[in-house]
This record gives C-alpha cells, sequence and structure tokens, in this order.
C-alpha cells in the first residue's frame, strides 16, 4: 500500500518528530503530502526548503518506492508532494475490479482485540432518535476496525438494571395491569405511560422516591415478585428492539445477539468493591454513600455505592470492564459510544482502571455523539417528550415511496433499504460531536448529499456496467477527469484506515460522496456506450461502483436491487 511504504519512509528519516501524510485536495499537488520538512526545520532551526531538498534526495534514493511513487516535489515553504506512478495507479484499480481491498497490507492489527459497545437502550424504555446516533456510529465503526484486520466484539450494554426499574415496578404494581399490558400491540409504550405517570406522581408526593428504591433493593436481594416483573419487562422491550435492529441491519456478536446488559454483572460487584477497599481507594462520601476520590482533584469524587448500599452505573460498569479484560484479554481495547453528555463520567472511570492497573492509557475510549433535541428543550422519557425511532422509521420508508418510481416503489425490500441508507448516511456524514436540533426534513433528507443519491449511483453505474458488451475490464487508457477520478478511487483504502483510526465517519462519507459527484459529471459529460475508449470507460465505471458499494457497506448502507 503507497501510504503505509510512504509512512515508514518517512518515520525512518523523522527523528522522532510527529508528520502528517496526507491526501491534498488538489490533485496538482499530487496524490500524498507530507509536512515532515517543516516539523524536523523547526526542531532545528532549520531553512524548511534546505530539510524538504535533503529529504527528497533521500526518498528519491529509496529502492522500495520505486515502482510506486513517479515523482516528487517541494511545494511552498516545504511541502513535500508525491505523485504516484502509472503503474501503481493500475495495480490499485485492478484491486478495485477484482473487489480485492486491502485495508491492512502489514498485517498490523493482526491479533488485537477491540470491544465496541454501542447502541444499549434501556429496558421498559422508548427506542428513541437519542439512540439511533449511537447504534448507527456503533455499527458503522465497528465495521470499519473489522475491515482493518483487528478482532472485534460487537456489545450491547443494555440498561437492564438500575433504580429506574424500581420506579417501573412500582408503576407497574400502583397503575398498572399486567394481563393488559401483555396483550397490548406495544407493550412498551405502555410501560413508558407508567414511568410518565410515577414522575408526575412523584412531583406531588416525593416518598415515592423512596417506594421506588426500596423495590430496586429488593430487586438486587432477589425478590421474587420483583424478579418476575423485571423479566416481563425484558422480554417485552425485546419484542420492540429485535424489529428494529433487523429494520436497521444492525447486530451483535456477544451473548447469543443481546449483548451483555449491566445485569449480568449483577454477581460481579462485589469483587470490585472489595479490590477497591484493598486498594484503599474507597471512602465514605456524604451521608453514608461510598466514594472514589482522584489525585490533586483531578475529577470530582465518583460514587461507587448508594448509602442504602444500592449499586450505579459505576459499579456495573467497573465489573463489567474487569470481566471484559479477564474473558478477552488484558491488553484488549474498549469502545464505548456514547452520548457526549458522559465525558465526565467516563474521564472519572478511566482514571480510576487506569489507577486499578487495570488499563493503560489510550486503551479505553469514549467515542462521543451529540443529543438530538428539540429547539427549545432537551428531550426526556420521563416528560414524555420524545421522538420514537419506530415514528422515524415509519416516515423514512413513507419518504422513500414517495421518491421511488415503478417497480421500486412495489418492492418492500428496496424501499427499506433507501429508508434506512437515507437515516444513516445523514447521521454518519456529519461530525458526531455536537448537538443536533430535530428536523423531520434534515433527518429525513433524500436529495443532494445523501443515502439515496449515493444508492442511485451504484444503481446507475450497476445499470452501465451492464449495457455495455466489453466485460473484460483490463483496458485503462484514461485522459483528462478520467484520469483524475481514476487516481481518486485509488485513495480509497487510505480513507477507510484513516476513518477507523479516528473513529470516524464523517471522511470517508466526504470522500465518497465526492467520487460519487465526479463520476456524475463524467458520465453526464461524456456519453460512454459507443465512445472511442468505451472500454477503458467501463473498466473506470466498475472501479468507482465496487468501491462506492463496499464504502457504503462498511458504513451499513445496502444497494437496492431497484431504484
Amino acid at each position: 500500500m503507497v501510504a503505509n511504504n510512504l509512512r515508514r519512509a518517512l518515520q525512518s528519516l523523522s527523528d522522532g518528530s510527529s508528520f502528517t501524510l496526507s491526501i491534498p485536495k488538489d490533485n496538482t499537488h499530487g496524490d500524498y503530502s507530507t509536512n515532515l520538512a517543516m516539523q524536523l526545520a523547526g526542531a532545528t532551526k532549520r531553512n524548511p526548503r534546505e530539510v524538504a531538498e535533503e529529504l527528497v534526495a533521500r526518498l528519491n534514493a529509496d529502492t522500495t518506492l520505486k515502482t510506486e511513487i513517479d515523482r516528487i516535489e517541494i511545494a511552498g515553504p516545504g511541502f513535500i508532494n508525491f505523485f504516484q506512478s502509472e503503474e501503481q495507479v493500475k495495480d490499485l484499480l485492478k484491486q478495485s475490479i477484482s473487489n480485492q481491498f486491502t485495508f491492512n497490507i502489514e498485517d498490523e492489527n493482526k491479533g488485537k482485540k477491540v470491544i465496541v459497545e454501542y447502541s444499549s437502550p434501556n429496558i421498559a424504555k422508548p427506542f428513541t432518535i437519542g439512540h439511533l446516533r449511537s447504534t448507527i456510529i456503533g455499527d458503522a465503526i465497528a465495521n470499519l476496525l473489522t475491515a482493518t484486520g483487528l478482532t472485534v466484539y460487537r456489545d450491547n450494554h443494555l440498561g437492564d438494571w438500575g433504580t429506574q426499574f424500581g420506579k417501573q415496578i412500582y408503576a407497574i404494581k400502583t397503575w398498572g395491569n399486567v394481563q393488559e399490558i401483555e396483550i397490548s400491540a406495544n407493550p412498551v409504550k405502555e410501560l413508558v405511560s407508567l414511568y410518565v405517570k410515577f414522575h408526575e406522581e412523584a412531583e406531588k408526593d416525593p416518598t415515592l422516591e423512596e417506594r421506588a428504591r426500596e423495590w430496586f433493593k429488593k430487586l438486587e436481594d432477589g425478590d421474587s415478585e420483583a424478579r418476575e416483573l423485571w423479566k416481563k419487562c425484558i422480554d417485552w422491550s425485546w419484542v420492540e428492539f429485535s424489529k428494529i435492529y433487523s429494520d436497521l441491519n444492525v447486530v451483535f456478536t456477544e451473548n447469543n445477539g443481546r449483548g451483555y446488559g449491566e445485569s449480568f454483572f449483577e454477581d460481579k460487584m462485589q469483587v470490585v468493591v472489595d479490590e477497591l477497599k484493598e486498594n484503599g481507594f474507597l471512602k465514605n462520601g456524604e451521608e453514608g454513600a461510598m466514594i472514589v476520590e482522584f489525585e490533586d482533584n483531578k475529577y470530582p469524587p465518583l460514587m461507587i455505592l448508594k448509602k442504602d448500599g444500592a449499586t450505579l452505573y459505576s459499579t456495573r460498569d467497573l465489573a463489567a470492564d474487569k470481566w471484559r479484560l479477564a474473558q478477552y484479554g488484558r491488553d484488549t481495547r474498549i469502545v464505548n459510544e456514547v452520548g457526549s453528555e458522559q465525558s465526565l463520567y467516563f474521564s472519572q472511570l478511566f482514571e480510576l482502571e487506569k489507577m486499578l492497573g487495570w488499563v493503560t492509557e489510550g486503551q479505553r475510549v469514549h467515542l462521543k455523539h451529540g443529543l438530538f433535541r428539540f429547539a427549545d428543550k432537551k428531550m426526556s422519557t420521563r416528560k414524555g417528550n420524545v421522538i420514537w425511532l419506530e415514528d422515524v422509521l415509519s416516515q423514512a420508508h413513507e419518504k422513500a415511496v414517495a421518491i421511488s418510481k415503478g417497480d421500486t416503489a412495489q418492492d418492500p425490500e428496496s424501499i427499506k433499504k433507501i429508508a434506512v441508507g437515507a437515516l444513516k448516511w445523514n447521521e454518519l456524514m456529519r461530525d458526531p460531536i455536537g448537538d443536533v436540533v430535530f428536523d423531520w426534513d434534515e433527518v429525513l433528507n433524500m436529495k443532494g448529499n445523501s443515502g439515496p443519491y449515493m444508492q442511485y449511483t451504484v444503481a446507475r453505474l450497476g445499470s452501465l456496467i451492464e449495457t455495455s458488451e466489453y466485460k473484460d475490464y483490463q483496458a485503462m487508457d484514461f485522459v483528462g477527469s478520467e484520469h483524475i477520478l481514476a487516481r481518486k478511487v485509488t485513495k480509497f483504502s487510505e480513507y477507510v484506515i484513516n476513518a477507523a483510526h479516528h473513529f470516524q465517519t464523517s471522511t470517508l462519507c466526504e470522500y465518497l460522496f465526492e467520487l460519487a459527484q465526479d463520476f456524475n459529471t463524467l458520465y453526464d459529460t461524456t456519453h460512454f456506450i459507443g465512445h472511442e475508449r468505451e472500454e477503458s470507460l467501463i473498466t473506470l465505471s466498475v472501479s468507482v461502483r465496487n468501491t462506492l458499494q463496499q464504502g457504503l457497506s462498511l458504513l451499513g448502507i445496502s444497494i437496492p436491487t431497484k431504484m
């Protein structure tokens, strides 16, 4: 792989200095560019151009780059630009034509393990638009990490334990009817109504909060009635969850596809509490709660046990991570795709795990995303003001039907792929960090830079390729914009590797969209069938089609058979 070989060559010349190897937006600046000369010049207080000239001379003498790099140029204050050889471009195009994409040619990730935890909805609560971000982003990141050679475990850390179940059980017993919930077409909505009612009543009578804590303590202590209602809540919830995951084509590998929920670690928490005590980390906090304090007040204290001895998220998450490291290996990386509002909590959690000697710096990753919110307020299940994901999927389906024509509109599978593709692309193309003001038109956008546009481009390419009688796909006589498009195709692997390395899908989406745009521009101005270089144009079309299709697949987006 060109980029890997370039990095290796540059690393040998870097003297330990950090540098970037980027892909220039302007193709006249080469296929790759580095700022290494300026980094070295800054450290040694030399002229960057002189340093660049020395580096280029040494790079030109590197025989490992001879077949891949045609020429090396110096630009501006000291940038070094690399231009791929025509032989290398053709070799990479052949890989895309045969669908033999290589994202980890040196096997640097071979044997390494990573757990990606994503989605993680709460039992007995609705699967809302808020869960969409974690579910879609986490699934795409897991796909990208798998592509780069890592062994990936996909976990769904369900919220199936905690004080909220004390509230839910109290509400069911006080205002609910188990038989009616059992036969309901949507039992989760019945549970949510009861959950909302609990909070409405608790505002009038604060003692209900204590009643809820009592019921959760009963649940923890194994009370048969509490356990039975809790299990029913789980079964009712999975009716909805299974349908949504199926619609989104999202899967998990752990615990028979359900993931390890918080309750799985119920009997694994005491050993963590004991370890905290043995290390002298567990201290008495206010009102009898047990906390951990951080050196030099780096973070606020982290509560481990409530005053009544009940556990919290922190207790269960610590138990989960201790078990994971024992189960999968001490060097396993753990990635939590969770909203950015949990940033402080995860900083505390990671710091404590380092204090315990469980993990090293960078082994724990909080992959953050902002929240969906209304223009004037946050969404809240307990207040009953949320957007159900079920409704979003239904609306997306209707819009997909509206934009489809002929056979496509009559094909349920194609419509579902278009609807889900729109939702996924609109999420993955954006920077996940910022909050998003919920807007139906934006969430379900199917025009311009959208999932359907990308799917349509692949379908258009497929139709073109099928129409041509040329099936050899070896001719590569490119000119002008065709040549630029061909060189852009060869950067696909690098964008995938970067996306995986930085846990960032938006840069890959940007690349794929530009590739689709460039092809459509060429197609709209060139009549491929019957062209004097039809064979080369069809070869290029196959290469672009396969690249787009593979890229969308890594993002979790399927291509409809009809469009």
